[in-house]
């Protein structure tokens, strides 16, 4: 029987990754290997949302695995008060973006925009 799960993401640059979803998305650092130098994974969590950031490097040491950082195979999802608002403070801070925001249905304003990796994270409100 299964437990618990997280996304884990490969990436090219740990450090920009932490910076970005600490410093801009404001996830909480939970784990990180090695505790002292630069990390090779990373363990965050936003609410009930748990994410993962381990190199490219360690993904082959470890695993074996050959990681391609940043195909559109998937998306981080992330909700917010305010798309807008947000939007432009990560624009701000130099996030590039995939598509400025947008209505999209349901009640939900979407914008997307890519992490350090190219990886797409969307942010998503509800329109009052």
């Amino acid at each position: 029987m299964f437990a618990t799960g997280f996304v884990n993401l490969y990436t090219t640059d740990i450090e920009a990754g932490i910076d970005f979803y600490c410093g801009l998305l404001g996830f909480r650092e939970t784990f990180r290997t090695p505790k002292e130098g630069v990390p090779t994974h990373v363990e965050f969590a936003l609410e009930g949302f748990k994410l993962g950031l381990g190199t490219v490097e360690a993904a082959k040491r470890v695993h074996g695995v050959d990681a391609a950082p940043g195909t559109p195979a998937s998306v981080i999802v992330v909700w917010c008060d305010d798309v807008d608002a947000e939007f432009a403070r990560l624009i701000a801070a130099g996030v590039p973006a995939v598509r400025d925001p947008h209505d999209t249905g349901n009640d939900n304003r979407n914008a997307l925009l890519r992490d350090p990796d190219g990886n797409l994270v969307e942010i998503v409100a509800k329109v009052p």
